[in-house]
Formats: structure tokens, C-alpha cells, sequence
């Protein structure tokens, strides 16, 4: 079993520095130790796991998730983000100030997702679990209605899975990802039922 991420350890050395200095977002995705797509997807991710209801939240945030996949499948080690993004960053003292805010949360999230069970994300499961991962983003990104908390959080435990190897955060995505094919499949079946309801009221309207 490998050791644990350390997220607290990783961002305090990635937040360390002269408080008026700025971190940059290549610089942050730089210094994640291999984690900055699962880290930057999570990060993205996070608005759709919380039922806003606001319209194509999950297609604006989806998209750039699917960005990101593209280069993590063309085997780029860190994404390359376009360089007006890239070089924004914010205040390494806002950031120092915000870790000794957070600093109890993270810690408990560290002693909850850690790596256990690692067969679930490693060879032949670790690859389905990316078909998986990409195949919920791709549905988080298409534009059909009530179709976004289950892939959301779907995406949110296998990111987690991958940031840690925990094979117990990688098994719950698992179970979001059938629930999320499950609903997916009603949604279009009734999209295609009402379409079709509509072609036939129509016609009956014009030739009958």
C-alpha cells in the first residue's frame, strides 16, 4: 500500500511564500505530484454535486472537464490550460489565510479518503474505472435535463479514488456510474416518447 497523498502537506508547501506573491494555476496543477487533473476535475466538478438548479451549470462546467480529459488520454503529464487562464493566480497570503481556516477539514477528509483496497484502481480496474470517469463526464457535459447529480457525484468518487487510490471512494463511484446509466436511459426513453407524442399530435393537427 502506497502512502497516503498528503493534500494539507502538498498545499501548505504550494501555498508557502511571500504573502503579496502570486500562485499561479499552471503553478498550483504544476506542484499536485500527478493528481492535477483528478484535482482540477474534482475542483469543476464541485457546483453540479449541489442540486442549484441553475441552467446549464453542468454543460459550463462539463466542458472544460472534458478539455481536461482530452489531454489526460493524450498522456500530457499536466494539463496545459490556455495562457490568459494559466497565468492568473491569486495572493499566497488569501491562500495562507484560507489553509489555517480549512485546515480541520482537510484533515478530516484526509483521515476519510485514503488509499485502501488499491485492486480497484490499479491495471485492468483502474482502466475501466477511466472509461467510466470519462463516460460520466461526457454525460454531465450533454445537455439533458434532471440528468446531472448522479454522474456529478459519479465523477466526484472517482476523482477521489484516483487522488488517493481508495478503492472504497472508486467502488462507490462504481454504484453512482450504474444508477447513472440506469436514469440516463429512462430520460432518453421519455424524451423519445414525448418527441414522438409531439410528431403525432402534429400530424394529426395537419392531415386529419
Amino acid at each position: 500500500m502506497k502512502d497516503n497523498f498528503g493534500l494539507l502537506q502538498t498545499l501548505e508547501e504550494l501555498f508557502a511564500g511571500d504573502r503579496q506573491s502570486l500562485l499561479t494555476l499552471d503553478e498550483f496543477l504544476g506542484g499536485l505530484h500527478g493528481r492535477s487533473y483528478a484535482f482540477a476535475i474534482a475542483a469543476l466538478n464541485i457546483p453540479n454535486c449541489i442540486p442549484t438548479g441553475i441552467p446549464w451549470l453542468s454543460s459550463i462546467t462539463g466542458l472544460p472537464m472534458v478539455f481536461l480529459l482530452v489531454q489526460f488520454f493524450a498522456g500530457r503529464e499536466v494539463p496545459k490550460l490556455p495562457a490568459l487562464v494559466g497565468r492568473r493566480g491569486i495572493h499566497r497570503g488569501k491562500l495562507q489565510s484560507f489553509l489555517g481556516r480549512a485546515r480541520g477539514f482537510i484533515r478530516w477528509l484526509e483521515n476519510t479518503v485514503h488509499a485502501r483496497h488499491e485492486w480497484w484502481v490499479n491495471g485492468m480496474p483502474r482502466r475501466a474505472l477511466l472509461v467510466a470517469w470519462a463516460s460520466n463526464i461526457v454525460i454531465l457535459a450533454l445537455p439533458i435535463p434532471f440528468d446531472n447529480l448522479l454522474p456529478a457525484w459519479a465523477i466526484m468518487f472517482f476523482c477521489l479514488a484516483l487522488i488517493e487510490d481508495d478503492g472504497v471512494m472508486a467502488l462507490l463511484g462504481w454504484m453512482l456510474s450504474a444508477l447513472t446509466a440506469a436514469w440516463t436511459m429512462f430520460l432518453l426513453m421519455i424524451g423519445h416518447a414525448a418527441v414522438m407524442a409531439v410528431v403525432a399530435t402534429i400530424k394529426h393537427a395537419l392531415f386529419d
